[in-house]
């Protein structure tokens, strides 16, 4: 594990890659045990907590019925050839019940980045829902040649986007 001041720093680049992308892709699993794939829009909370709409009928909703551990990736993909930065997250994911929804939309819907911000009202009963994945696991890329964490070839190293920041 990285020395505490270290480890702050990979927090922190956890927390930014979070903070700069409004999309993640979705590993959700198969009956058969073949991973799904779906990249969704999300907003977060508190780092641990990460908030999609979505059709229960979709592949991956109906996955998570059965199934419900995700793993989850956030990136840029815009980012120059090695300059990128990733989030990969182990997380339990389920719908919000309709008796949570005035409860959780507003930290749901807290920061859209100019997404539609949903009610509970429209979401009772509508042919959405929302959903929530909790982070139980926080791993960063690493580019082979950063400055202080590389070992001269990529890795994921554990990160904490949830404790506070600095030392």
């Amino acid at each position: 594990m990285a020395s505490r001041p270290d480890q702050a720093e990979l927090n922190a680049m956890a927390r930014r890659v979070i903070d700069a992308n409004h999309y993640m892709t979705l590993a959700t699993q198969d009956a058969d045990g073949r991973p799904r794939l779906s990249p969704l829009y999300y907003t977060c909370a508190r780092y641990s907590d990460f908030y999609w709409v979505s059709s229960p009928t979709a592949h991956h909703s109906r996955n998570l019925g059965s199934r419900p551990d995700v793993e989850i990736v956030i990136f840029d993909s815009s980012a120059p050839v090695g300059q990128g930065e990733a989030v990969y997250a182990a997380a339990t994911a389920r719908a919000i019940r309709d008796d949570e929804l005035a409860t959780v939309c507003p930290e749901a819907f807290r920061t859209t980045a100019g997404a539609r911000r949903f009610t509970p009202e429209e979401l009772r009963g509508s042919p959405l829902r929302l959903f929530r994945a909790h982070a139980t696991h926080c791993e960063v890329h690493v580019a082979g040649h950063h400055p202080i964490f590389g070992r001269a070839v990529d890795t994921r190293q554990a990160a904490d986007p949830t404790a506070p920041p600095g030392p």
